[in-house]
């Protein structure tokens, strides 16, 4: 995929484009010829201000357009459509960090990039976390729709140049009265990241939003899961899976547990669940559990993330000891601690049930720090 410079000369196509896809979520969703043709000679598309961009696959085709503008500004802004026929496919996600490869690598050096959207564009939103963003901000009542007459809230996300160079996301401190403490009264940090990368992946805390994402992985892979996870015995519900999220949700914010939901950057696919399960606080100790959709097992994802947990683990929460527990003949969870210098503490006979009620036992691996 490539970003394009736009021309005059596809005035056209920009029309085309412009007019025949629908933008439920922008002001005008369905904008009239003469209105673009009077945005381009006004200067919209193209100026000492503004600058326009194709979103082209590698085989040439047009799928998306992207307005950058404020250009003379050391903080500039976008607006990223994709066209109608091929939303859901990864492409946002993809398009904006081609974007951000674009801007801090302008030799003025831009401080950061922004975008807005309004509050329930689901879509947009993932596409700006997929893509190492932040939510920096939500106006409430701040997007005027002219279709329903109505105002919508509004929410700002944002990345850093230092963000984008490290591949690391730093959340905003909502707290920042309270950013004196180091600890609460229970010994737990009161803020750090919710949300980190790997190579291929980004780590994040789960959302209720999940729900659909989470229950198509379970459903395709229940066969598999059932015969380790307690929790997989039976098939999955939606219902289910949303009261299970929005316990995950509370967990996380009360530092009780902390589940992390797994997606591919690379376009934004949920490759499974992991966390940091049975903590203990005044240690720190934790213990990583994880489970993959099996449409995605093999490619090494899953050691990917428990590997990047781990360390997040250590270096950010001060963990001194992080266990894998799993079955001993669950081969390929235990493969997992075995590729990361996990040590093999000992194996607790009769530990467990399995699905079909016989005893099992269970194996225990730790890093200690």
């Amino acid at each position: 995929m490539k970003l394009t410079e736009w021309t005059m000369q596809e005035q056209e196509e920009l029309i085309h484009f412009m007019t025949e896809n629908s933008w439920p979520y922008h002001g005008i969703p369905h904008p009239a010829r003469e209105m673009i043709e009077k945005a381009i000679d006004d200067g919209g598309y193209e100026s000492d201000e503004v600058k326009t961009f194709w979103v082209e696959t590698d085989d040439r085709e047009k799928v998306g357009i992207v307005k950058l503008y404020d250009m003379q500004d050391e903080i500039p802004m976008f607006d990223l459509r994709i066209a109608e026929r091929a939303r859901g496919r990864g492409f946002g996600p993809r398009a904006l960090r081609l974007i951000c490869d674009y801007v801090f690598s302008l030799p003025d050096k831009k401080i950061r990039l922004e975008g807005h959207t309004r509050q329930d564009n689901a879509a947009m939103r993932k596409t700006f976390e997929r893509a190492g963003f932040v939510k920096e901000g939500h106006l409430r009542r701040s997007w005027y729709s002219p279709k329903e007459d109505s105002y919508y809230d509004a929410v700002t996300y944002g990345i850093t140049r230092e963000d984008f160079e490290s591949g690391k996301t730093t959340p905003v401190e909502w707290n920042d009265r309270e950013i004196a403490a180091s600890t609460d009264h229970q010994g737990r940090p009161p803020g750090f990241p919710e949300e980190f990368h790997s190579d291929r992946l980004l780590i994040r805390a789960p959302r209720v939003e999940d729900a659909a994402d989470v229950y198509d992985a379970l459903t395709y892979s229940h066969p598999e899961l059932k015969e380790w996870l307690p929790f997989a015995k039976d098939k999955p519900t939606l219902e289910g899976v949303e009261d299970s999220l929005r316990g995950a949700v509370a967990d996380f914010i009360t530092r009780k547990d902390l589940r992390l939901h797994i997606y591919r950057q690379e376009d934004g696919a949920f490759i499974g669940s992991s966390g940091l399960h049975r903590i203990n606080w005044d240690v720190p100790k934790f213990e990583i559990g994880y489970w993959i959709d099996t449409r995605y097992a093999g490619h090494g994802y899953m050691t990917e993330a428990v590997e990047r947990i781990t360390e997040f683990a250590v270096e950010t929460l001060g963990a001194r000891r992080v266990e894998i527990r799993c079955d001993t003949e669950n081969v390929r969870s235990r493969a997992i601690p075995e590729k990361l210098g996990f040590e093999l503490e000992g194996i607790l006979k009769n530990d467990d049930v399995a699905a079909d009620g016989s005893l099992r036992d269970t194996c225990v691996y730790s890093k200690v720090n």
